[in-house]
Parts: C-alpha cells; structure tokens; sequence
C-alpha cells in the first residue's frame, strides 16, 4: 500500500507539474523571506519588527532583479564579442583537424550551416517566453502569499482543533522551515567558499566577465551535488575561446577544480550532516527524482523538498521506515519533542 500510494503521488506530483512547481517556489521564497525578516529583527539591534518583512522582501527582490540585470548585460557583450570567438573556435578546429589528419578541417559556419540553428529559433523563443510566464506566476502567488501570512496561524488552530494534532502539525512545519534555511544557509556558504576563490582565479588569470562567472558558480551552487562542478567546467570552456593557447584554460581548470572539490568533498558534506540531516545518497536520489518530476526547478528544489518528505513520513508508523533511510543519523526527528509527539499520536 505504502508503494502504490507513493507511485500515485509521484504521478500526480508530474502531471500537475505546470501547477505546482510555481506555487511550491513561490512557498520556498516566502519561507526564504521570512527567515531573512527574522534574522534581520533578532540580529540587528534596535531593527524595527514592522520593517523586518518589507525589508526581507525588498532584498529578495533586489537580488532576482540583479541576476537578470547581470544576464541580459553580460549576454549582450557575448554577443558583441562573436566575432572574436568564431575566430579563436576555427583555430582550434584547425589544430585538432590537424592532429587527426583531416584534409578539410571544419569551420565553424560550416557547423552552424549543417545544424541549422533558424529551426531552434521558435522552440527558443517559447522558452524564453515560458520562463517570463513562469516568474510573473511565481510572484503572484508570492504576492498573494505574503497578503494573506498574517492569517496562517489562525487557520491553523481552526484545522486542528485536538491539541495533540496542532502540536504534531506545528512540528513537522518547524522541521520543514528548519530544513529550509539550513539548506540554504548550507548552499549559500559552500557557494561563497566556491565562488569567491574562482573568481579571485579568474581576475588573477585575465579572464574576461569573471564577475559574472563567480556569480554563475555561485547561483549553480544552489543545485546539489551537480551544481557546483557544472559551474566550473563552464568557464574553462570560455578560456579557449580567449586565450590563444592552452596554458591559462589548463590553469583555470585545475583550479577550479581543485576548489570545487575541496569545498564539495570536506566543507558542505559535514555542514549538511548538521544542518540537514539528509543522507548523502538521499541528497542524490532527491536531485535525481525531482529534476526527473519538474526539470531545472525541481533540481534546485530537491533538497527541500526532500526534507519535507522526510518530515512528513516521520509522522506515520507505515512510512517511518523511509524518513529514517533518507536522515542522515538514523533518526528523522529533529528533537526528543517531536518524537514523543509522534509516538503520542500513533
């Protein structure tokens, strides 16, 4: 039963994917703004609590609207700088026709002519188009989110009425939002420790936007296990485009590996662990099956996502057997209150 309900979920999960993921992103930001509104009222002395919200929601406005801002600029010089590119690529193309023995090495227009980009053209557009759809949805169900907050513990206590459900259902919130932040504060860190070190990399190595490659490193980080390495393979790839020969590209790639490793391996592993208390092959799954249900989103919602599973599943004696596979320790529950609250509930 507990396998058919699963698949079931699964299912519905995918086929009200156009539905879902913009209101599950919308609730992911506005747990993201609310504990930045509590971080800004507990820590800064003196910071006026009605401000604390407008402010939170301010600053994550800003920082959305900078990673837009930061794309269409840097797009637009990539754009300028074809040219250049299309010259160094042909190069290359010539050196490793070279190294093969090919007569006729290829050119770069001849590639583009064969792949024909015009038929990409449509299928592009709606993309884009369905990107800009997807984030004026997204922040109206955040807009509608953050009206009717206020209201939430209200509902709540009419929901559940028997104390003991209330307390149960508080928890397994607490535990979600407890996830949540800690997720973020995990990638956010472990991104910095990336990111910062790149980019000092890339400036000292003369490497062309390498604001915006940290910053691209940087936001990949969000996705787990993944992210970060896809991150910094990408800017290698632009330094053979740059630089005439191969030792700074080599250079660049040792580097950032090296980094992403380093932090990836030994830093955010042990931060997870207390943190999240997600096992890691559970970390990996989750990418897995998410990015499988909702595409880009769900990759970078997997994490959350999966602690909110994890917290749910706590809860009932028939699928407890999966919270404690997928916590990191062995026990899903986050402290002894929780767990004598489940235990009184079942």
């Amino acid at each position: 039963m507990v396998v058919t309900a699963v698949v079931a979920v699964g299912f519905v999960v995918w086929a009200l994917k156009g539905i879902l993921t913009p209101f599950v992103l919308a609730g992911f930001l506005l747990l993201m703004i609310d504990g930045l509104a509590e971080a800004l009222s507990e820590r800064i002395p003196r910071f006026p609590q009605r401000l604390a919200m407008p402010a939170a929601l301010s600053l994550i406005v800003a920082f959305f609207l900078m990673v837009i801002w930061m794309v269409a600029n840097n797009t637009a010089q990539f754009v300028a700088q074809a040219g250049g590119y299309e010259t160094r690529l042909n190069a290359i193309l010539q050196q490793v026709a070279g190294r093969m023995g090919l007569q006729m090495p290829p050119t770069v227009e001849g590639l583009m002519h064969q792949l024909n980009p015009a038929k990409y053209a449509g299928p592009l557009a709606q993309g884009v188009q369905g990107v800009a759809s997807g984030v004026f949805v997204v922040l109206l169900y955040l807009a509608f989110m953050v009206a009717s907050r206020s209201n939430f513990a209200r509902k709540g206590a009419r929901l559940f009425g028997d104390p003991t459900a209330r307390n149960d259902a508080s928890h397994i919130f607490q535990r979600i939002r407890e996830g949540v932040e800690g997720y973020v504060w995990v990638q956010t860190i472990g991104g910095l420790l990336i990111a910062v070190p790149a980019g000092v990399l890339m400036a000292v190595l003369g490497l062309q936007h390498a604001l915006f490659w940290a910053f691209l490193i940087f936001l990949l980080s969000y996705i787990p296990v993944v992210g970060s390495a896809i991150g910094t393979i990408l800017p290698p790839l632009f330094a053979l485009l740059q630089f005439p020969g191969f030792v700074q590209p080599v250079i660049l790639f040792v580097g950032l590996q090296a980094i992403g490793l380093g932090v990836g391996n030994i830093v955010q592993p042990r931060m997870q662990g207390s943190n999240l208390n997600l096992d890691p092959v559970a970390i990996f799954l989750g990418l897995a099956f998410w990015s499988v249900m909702w595409g880009v989103t769900g990759a970078f919602l997997s994490t959350p996502l999966t602690v909110t599973a994890m917290a749910v599943m706590a809860q009932f004696k028939s699928t407890e057997w999966i919270a404690v596979l997928l916590s990191g320790n062995g026990d899903p529950y986050k402290d002894t209150n929780t767990r004598s609250s489940a235990a009184e509930a079942r």
